[in-house]
């Protein structure tokens, strides 16, 4: 008997910001998956529910399982961290009698109860299984991960592919390119040579687009030229100008020139003509955040910005490097913000002294959402209203 998923996120922390209290952290894409879809994969079975924050209850996002406030649960059932990313299938489960735990490198990613038991909360002393996966300690671990995983994601994406349109250039060998009903103008490279490039259904490329595997693009994508490299693009996107090594969790819009690399990108987000992050520093160093006055050291050389959900940025935008910015801040009046905007910031003050109001935050919603097809009915708004509160309070 496969056990029932459940999926537990953390309690916040400076590392989990743009997105802690936002979304659940489960609807974070780790590679080209969600980490939902990885624990789906992993289990072979669908998430039943997801445990977060109490305000985030009710989170309306086409997809996204039941999510409430963490609750007991009868067996069998396995509750998985959201902050972990599963690789492969799980171990033979379903004859765990007693309580049991999944642990990855020594750490504890997941517990579970069999038949009739009771599952109230982590129990740090239950029978471990060790399993591979990657392990997440906060929002950069996101593009830290897209190298062991993006391209091994694509390899499995592979197989039944449209045929290459005529007037494409591809540099290295053409069986790593897999189109699934993607329009594709001549002129477009594909440079397959470090990794495959995956496009899926409705994705547009306009001539002039340099695509560099390991890459891949959601449902609905337009990739508008430039050389766009080494990411994960989530549906619906708009992307133009140069991109590296960035995830975009889906629905937003860089519609025009403008390096970003080594960022994460979320829903909703717009960035205005000309926004360009620095993904390194000039002393070559590590790249340390600063997230409400508290540092958060990421050990990582190469980092741009992390863009929460709704977030927006003017024209001209210089993002320095490491930079945070908060869920529906409405960044402007300053070329270079501050490293940490806070979220629903007006102008991008560093004490957030400004605020979108709540008001002004739902009537933006409901003229964006629309542009991509998605209605702000009641419960979204809600949902959306809630976030504000809780972000805002």
């Amino acid at each position: 008997m496969t056990p029932a998923l459940y999926l537990l996120d953390p309690d916040p922390a400076p590392g989990w910001a743009p997105f802690a209290g936002v979304r659940p952290l489960s609807e974070l894409r780790v590679g080209a998956h969600l980490v939902r879809e990885r624990w789906e994969a992993f289990l072979g079975t669908e998430v039943a529910e997801i445990f977060a924050l109490p305000h985030l209850a009710g989170f309306a996002e086409a997809g996204v399982p039941t999510v409430s406030p963490r609750h007991p649960v009868t067996g069998p059932a396995l509750i998985g961290s959201s902050t972990f990313a599963p690789r492969g299938l799980a171990p033979a489960l379903a004859e765990e009698g007693g309580p049991f735990r999944l642990t990855c490198g020594g750490m504890t990613v997941g517990w579970g109860v069999g038949p009739g038991a009771t599952w109230d909360g982590p129990q740090p002393h239950a029978t471990a299984h060790e399993v591979a996966g990657v392990v997440l300690h906060g929002v950069h671990d996101v593009i830290r991960a897209l190298e062991p995983l993006l391209r091994e994601d694509l390899v499995g994406l592979l197989g039944e592919s449209d045929a290459i349109p005529a007037g494409s250039t591809v540099l290295g060998d053409p069986a790593w390119i897999a189109l699934h009903d993607a329009a594709v103008e001549p002129g477009v490279v594909f440079d397959v040579r470090h990794g495959p490039v995956v496009l899926e259904s409705g994705v547009e490329v306009r001539s002039g687009a340099r695509l560099e595997g390991p890459l891949w693009a959601g449902a609905n994508a337009h990739l508008l030229g430039g050389a766009i490299r080494a990411s994960a693009i989530g549906p619906r996107s708009n992307v133009r100008g140069e991109v590296s090594n960035c995830v975009f969790l889906g629905y937003a819009n860089k519609a025009h020139d403008g390096f970003v690399g080594h960022s994460v990108i979320g829903r909703w987000v717009n960035l205005g003509a000309g926004t360009i992050t620095s993904n390194l520093k000039n002393t070559y160093g590590t790249v340390r955040l600063d997230v409400a006055g508290t540092a958060v050291d990421t050990g990582m050389q190469f980092l741009g910005t992390l863009i929460g959900d709704h977030a927006k940025t003017a024209i001209g935008t210089l993002l320095g490097t490491g930079t945070v910015i908060g869920a529906g801040a409405n960044v402007f009046d300053a070329v270079r913000p501050p490293k940490y905007v806070p979220p629903f910031a007006w102008g991008g003050s560093a004490d957030g002294a400004a605020r979108v109001s709540r008001d002004g935050f739902l009537k933006v919603a409901e003229r964006v959402l629309p542009r991509r097809d998605v209605a702000l009915d009641h419960a979204l708004r809600a949902a959306l209203g809630r976030i504000y509160d809780w972000a805002t309070r």
